[in-house]
């Protein structure tokens, strides 16, 4: 069995292109990472829904 370590450290949000896909890297409370891949449309409805939550 594995040593349990804290997650500490796992830094900012990132966004990056990976061939087609967009993957998005979002820090979760108590450590790791929420990781999301889509595509160019599915980014730009969920920046359209940012928008107009945030303004």
């Amino acid at each position: 069995m594995a040593a349990m370590k804290p997650r500490t450290g796992d830094g900012p949000m990132e966004v990056t292109k990976e061939g087609r896909a967009i993957v998005m890297r979002v820090p979760v409370d108590g450590g790791g990472r929420l990781v999301v891949e889509m595509n160019a449309t599915e980014a730009t409805d969920l920046l359209n829904a940012l928008k107009e939550v945030v303004g």
